[in-house]
Formats: structure tokens, C-alpha cells, sequence
């Protein structure tokens, strides 16, 4: 990946991706090296998503998809497991009625299955309340696997009789929690991890992937305009061939 200088400033911007995606990844390590215990890092993850909306609104991104929860972290020790669920309720609390102000809209992709009946309503109120906002769409993946997603598309296609010479990729979109939601152009890791986490599998087959080495809490403006910067340098190909290559057949 080529090198970004430390000032960065965002009229090096020259196209702009419309959706983000968000491996929101080294909360635990956070807190590890300041002494904390892991909840506590999850909370400064959670404060630190506030700058990162206000930045994506700054800089004109139409959506954001944050990787909160998956199927997978239900694995994690209860006391963790238990004390996400906490912060979810909290941020939905606390958050809600500012973010509704300032035009965000809230959804949710993955499963509300396993979530306390409370936090699914709270969850169903935050998404009613928020639907016609149109400023930002910030899509939460709590609760979601990427795999779990596609078993989940094919088994309603199949309970709504799709014949198999039906099947398209339009029609499997149409099928996933994110229906009516673009691909993301931009996903992003935090915290250097090289691997895609069972994310936005279908989705992000043509995404540009952006790594870096900072911790989520710590992954600022700055930061996610240094991820921008790097992408618009990027010349998106999607399989076919560079507009720079020449071709020499008559």
C-alpha cells in the first residue's frame, strides 16, 4: 500500500465512495495496554463511532456499515458477551433522539434472534423512528455472519419456490439482509488484521480493501481521511481492463 503523508487534507480528495464498511477490530487490545479490562474498551470503540459519523457526513459518505457483532462473538466469555448487549442498549438510549436530529438513518442487518426482547424492541423503535432520514444510512451488523446471511437467502428463495434457472445475482441481492443496499465501495480494518471475518461476504466482491495498524478506538478523522485519500488514488477495475493498458490488436 503506498504511503500517505501524516498531514493529510481533504481537498486531495478526488471521488468519494458512497458506501463504507467497517471492521471496527482491537477494542481488547486497547484496553490491554492501558491496563483495562476488555468492556472498556468496547465503550471507547463505541464513544470513538460518534466522530467517525460526524466525519462520513463531513466528507459525504451516503452509507456506513459498522461490523458490531457476529454470529461468531457469542462464543466470547458471557461477561463480554453480556456486557456488548449492555452497550448496545446504552448507545440506543443515549444516542438515539441526537442521531435522529442530525438526519441519521439507523438499520439493522444479521439476526435479532438471541437478543433479550427488550433490545429487539428497542432496536425495531430505533429503526421505525429513523426511516425516513436520509442524511446518513448507518447499517449495524450485530448479530451477523456472512455465511449465515447467504444459508438464510437460499433457504426463502427455496420457501418461495424460486426455480433454479431464476436465480441471478439480482435476485440473490434481493434476498440478503442488505436488500436495497448499494455494495460497499471501501471496507476498512482496524487494528492490521489481514482476514475478512466472515464480512459482507457476497457483497464486498469487488470492494477495495483498506488495512490499517491503528486500534479501532484510536481510528480518527484523520485516519479515516488518510483510508479516502488512498482510495481515490485507486482506479477500480471490477474484472476488466485498465483504461491506461493499450491494446495493440487491429
Amino acid at each position: 500500500m503506498e504511503s500517505i503523508p501524516t498531514a493529510v487534507s481533504a481537498l486531495e480528495l478526488t471521488k468519494i465512495p458512497t458506501h463504507i464498511a467497517i471492521i471496527m477490530d482491537g477494542n481488547g487490545r486497547w484496553a490491554r495496554q492501558r491496563g483495562l479490562p476488555r468492556l472498556a474498551g468496547h465503550r471507547a470503540g463505541t464513544e470513538n463511532l460518534r466522530r467517525i459519523i460526524r466525519a462520513c457526513v463531513e466528507f459525504n459518505i451516503k452509507y456506513l456499515t459498522i461490523y458490531a457483532f457476529s454470529t461468531e462473538n457469542w462464543g466470547r466469555p458471557q461477561e463480554e458477551v453480556n456486557g456488548l448487549m449492555a452497550i448496545l442498549e446504552e448507545v440506543i438510549d443515549k444516542e438515539l433522539d441526537e442521531l435522529h436530529r442530525e438526519g441519521v438513518r439507523l438499520q439493522h442487518i444479521g439476526r435479532l434472534e438471541r437478543l433479550n426482547p427488550t433490545l429487539v424492541e428497542k432496536v425495531k423503535y430505533a429503526v421505525e423512528l429513523t426511516k425516513n432520514n436520509d442524511r446518513l444510512i448507518l447499517n449495524i451488523a450485530w448479530n451477523y455472519g456472512g455465511r449465515d446471511e447467504i444459508v438464510c437467502a437460499i433457504r426463502k428463495m427455496i420457501q418461495d419456490g424460486v426455480r433454479p434457472e431464476e436465480v441471478t445475482d439480482e435476485l440473490v441481492n434481493r434476498y440478503l439482509f442488505t436488500a436495497g443496499i448499494p455494495d460497499p465501495d471501501l471496507i476498512i480494518r482496524t487494528s492490521g488484521e489481514m482476514r475478512i471475518s466472515n464480512f459482507l461476504i457476497w457483497q464486498s466482491a469487488y470492494a477495495e480493501w483498506y488495512v490499517t495498524p491503528t486500534l479501532w478506538p484510536d481510528f480518527d478523522r484523520e485516519e479515516l481521511l488518510k483510508a479516502l485519500i488512498d482510495y481515490s488514488r485507486r482506479e477500480r477495475r471490477f474484472g476488466r481492463v485498465s483504461s491506461n493498458d493499450c491494446c495493440d490488436e487491429v
